[in-house]
Parts: structure tokens; sequence; C-alpha cells
């Protein structure tokens, strides 16, 4: 426990007492006045007394933290509802401050117990929080400033823990292209409903005890010589995959931190652009009605160095409920910086950027749709290792993000060469123009539109939390 300096421990009225009470104390000892020397001992002694007290009697919290929505989106204000309830048969007053990091600006303060409270033992006081960067931010704790009766002593304690606000980035509206329109693999509508029975999604078997008779399959069953009955199957939603070079050499140096505890997200400009083209991305292909694929740039799950993920092992996201879970783990990735180079063991090498393992994780997927990679820069010979992939998706499209466009035109040839559609922009660029330039791009005409595209819009620089309310 960390003592406070003599400067906290009492108030202006205590160092008042002491004050007089060593004047006493000196007149007594010139004077030679026991009774001066009486009234020292206890203008010195109260303020002691209460500094002491205060220490001994510790006030015991609990404090309880939720916030609405629980994840917020870039942005958005989230409502922090913050309940404080004394556990002892004292009820002392104090004021409070709740904890938070720098970007959210001055931390609220509030009076213990509050006004509205019933029976004065529990509080709950509520502020909103806004940030326009996602990330992972840690509220609290609550420090709590007590006086004693008198108002002579007072002292600071720290009441209950932290909690996790996410910040996801916010999906924007992506407009419906040629390319990237509802209809999945073989010119069928993709649904996540169960397929009605019919001869196309029907299998059979053996008639069991309990079957009803309008499943009877009669053609099979004059073929078999016994009674067989249709076996309906579902019909699966194509797979969109959505691929996320993370790597941290692909996105230049100069990281920005993305939240203000000891663990910062390491991230720039150009990899927060992608990340948001990522959610966007998973919205679009989800309201179309594709399952997502979330994976990286060596096929292992988007997630997976994610400490906001629900399950960091998991690639597939399908539904309202999946993208919500996608958006969450995406408030907390960062960028991947290179690992050092393995000393003589024996454990296996990392999977290499765009090899064999992206492409047989490709070629494993079922009922595949479009495939997104997003990145930053490329070298030649990693666009020729990406080239491949394109063979497993009916819709390869690829969006580069840097601050330099102009300077990935052989990457942007090696991939169209390959069947990609793709397009190269900078951070300043909107997600909803980059996505259009993909279809400039299928008719051959975003080449030009690339350079053109760079400059477009003024530079958007680093934003702070521009919001902390207390109500």
């Amino acid at each position: 426990m960390q003592i406070p300096s003599l400067t906290g421990l009492f108030t202006p009225r205590g160092w008042g007492l002491l004050s007089a009470g060593a004047a006493f104390l000196l007149a007594a000892g010139v004077l030679g006045r026991r009774d001066l020397l009486a009234v020292a001992v206890l203008l010195m002694g109260l303020p002691l007394a209460a500094a002491v007290l205060l220490r001994l009697a510790k006030p015991g919290f609990d404090v309880e933290r939720t916030f609405t929505p629980p994840l917020t989106e870039t942005g958005t204000a989230a409502t922090v509802q913050l309940s404080i309830r004394c556990r002892g048969s004292q009820i002392p007053s104090a004021t409070m401050r709740e904890g938070l990091p720098l970007r959210f600006g001055r931390s609220p303060e509030f009076h213990f117990p509050s006004g509205l409270a019933v029976d004065g033992r529990a509080s709950t006081y509520e502020y909103r929080l806004r940030s326009s960067r996602r990330g992972l931010y840690a509220i609290g704790p609550v420090t709590a400033e007590f006086l004693d009766p008198f108002g002579l002593a007072k002292t600071v304690h720290t009441l209950g823990g932290t909690d996790q606000l996410a910040v996801a980035p916010a999906p924007q509206d992506l407009p419906v292209l040629a390319l990237s329109g509802a209809r999945g693999t073989e010119g069928t509508s993709p649904s996540r409903r169960r397929g009605t029975p019919s001869e196309d999604d029907a299998t059979t078997r053996e008639y069991r005890y309990g079957d009803p008779m309008r499943r009877v399959h009669w053609p099979a069953t004059a073929r078999h010589g016994e009674l067989m009955v249709r076996q309906e199957e579902p019909v699966t939603a194509p797979t969109a995959s959505i691929l996320l070079d993370q790597r941290a050499a692909a996105y230049g140096a100069g990281a920005l931190p993305g939240s203000d505890d000891s663990r910062e997200l390491l991230t720039t400009e150009s990899f927060e652009w992608a990340v948001s083209a990522v959610i966007s991305g998973a919205v679009h292909f989800s309201d179309g009605g594709y399952s997502v694929r979330f994976v990286d740039e060596s096929s292992s799950p988007g997630l997976l160095h994610s400490p906001s993920a629900v399950d960091a092992d998991e690639s597939g996201f399908g539904g309202s409920d999946g993208v919500h879970n996608l958006a969450e783990g995406l408030a907390g990735l960062g960028l991947q910086p290179a690992a050092p180079a393995p000393a003589q063991t024996a454990d296996p090498l990392p999977a290499e950027p765009f090899g064999d393992t992206l492409l047989d994780g490709l070629a494993g997927g079922r009922t595949p749709g479009p495939l997104l990679m997003i990145g930053g820069r490329l070298t030649t010979s990693e666009a020729t290792a990406l080239a491949g992939a394109a063979r497993y998706s009916p819709q390869p499209l690829a969006l580069l993000v840097t601050d330099r466009p102009a300077d990935l035109r052989p990457v942007l040839r090696i991939l169209r060469e390959a069947g990609w559609v793709a397009a190269a922009v900078a951070p300043a660029t909107p997600i909803a123009s980059a996505w259009a330039l993909l279809d400039r791009d299928r008719d051959g005409t975003g080449a030009a539109t690339v350079a053109a595209h760079a400059g477009a819009g003024p530079r958007r620089k680093p934003g702070p939390v521009v919001e902390s309310t207390f109500s």
C-alpha cells in the first residue's frame, strides 16, 4: 500500500490546528505555562488522531460498471453506468473520481452518497464516452477521497478494478456493384434457410419405423425393392473469404497508440483503413446472404492475435451475430511485427505469407464465394505468390492501401494478369470509393483511376477520443 505524503494527510482545517498547536507548544516552552502545553497537545492530537482513524477504518465498497451498448463503434457514444454500494454499517461521505485514459480528457467527479440515493448505501452515476479510434480502453478504478467527521484529515482509497471498453471499427456502406451482387456460386442465390424438399436437394435412405409416409420416395423404392424415404439436406450459403495482411512491414512505420494502458495497439493509418474495410466488406457480404470467413496472410484465423476476440481460433462468421463477434475481435487487433530469426531448433518455421498454406486453406473451402484480399505494400514476389489464389474464387478482389499507390502498379499488373480485380488507394480514400474502383478495374479502367484517387479528399489525421461527458 502506498503511504501518502504529509501534505495529503490533512485538510486546510487540519493544518490550521497543527500550526496553532505548534505555536502554543512554542509559547508553553518559552513562558513555562503547563496550560498552554495542554492546549498544544489537544490541538495537535486531534488531526493526528483523525488521520490514524481514517487509515485504520477503511470502508468497504462494491463497484459495478456496465457499458451500453456493450460493444461501441467508433464515433458512437457509450453510456457508462457506475454503481457503488457501501458494505459497512457507517456510510461515509466521499468525493470520487472515475479513472479514464488520457484520451478521454478530464475524468468525471461525483459525491457519495448521491442526492438520489434511497437508503444512502448505494448510488448510481452515468456518464458518456465517445471514441474516434477503435481499441480496448481500461476504464477505472475509482479513487475516493474520505474526510473525518470534523474535516481535519483526509485519505484516498482505490475502489474496484478496471473494465475494458471495446470500441470496434464502424462499417461503411458499400455500393452494390456488378461484381459483388447477391448471387452466389453457379448463379444461385445464397440463403441461410433450410431448403424445401425437392429432387435437387434430397437424398434417400431406408425407411425407418416412424417415418411419415409422405416422405416415401417411390421411384427409389421401385429401384431398390424396399421402402426408401427422402432425406432433406440444407442448402448451404456460399462463403465469402476476407484475407487481411496483418504484417507490420506491409504498412510502414509510425505506429499509433490505440490505448493508454501498458499494452498499446500497434497500428498505422493505413492499417486502420484496412481494418475498417474488413468490417465494411463483412457486413456487405453478410447482407448479400454470404457467410464470412476471415483469415490472415498465412490462412490462420484472422483474430488469432486479438485480445478482444470472442474465440480467437474461430475463422467463420455467419449471420448478424457472427459479424458482431468479428467486429468485437477487430477492436483489439493490431499489427504483427516480424518474428525474430528462429534458432537452430526442431520447432517448425512460421508459414510464409501468401504461400502454400494459404492456397491449401482456400482450396479446402466449401461453396466458395468472393475472395477479398486487403493489404498494404506488397513486393512483386509476394504478389506472384498471391496471384495463384485467384483460381479458388469466382470473384477474387484485392484492395491495397499505401501512402503512394502509384508505386504498386507492378503489383497490380501481376494480380490482374492472374485474374484478380485489384486497386490501390491512399488512406484518405473513402472505403466506398475504393470499392467502386474495383468495378472500374473489372471494366479495364481501374488503372487510370488509381493515381487520380490517391490524393482524393482531405488527409485524415489520427483522431483522439473527442468527447467525455458526465451526467
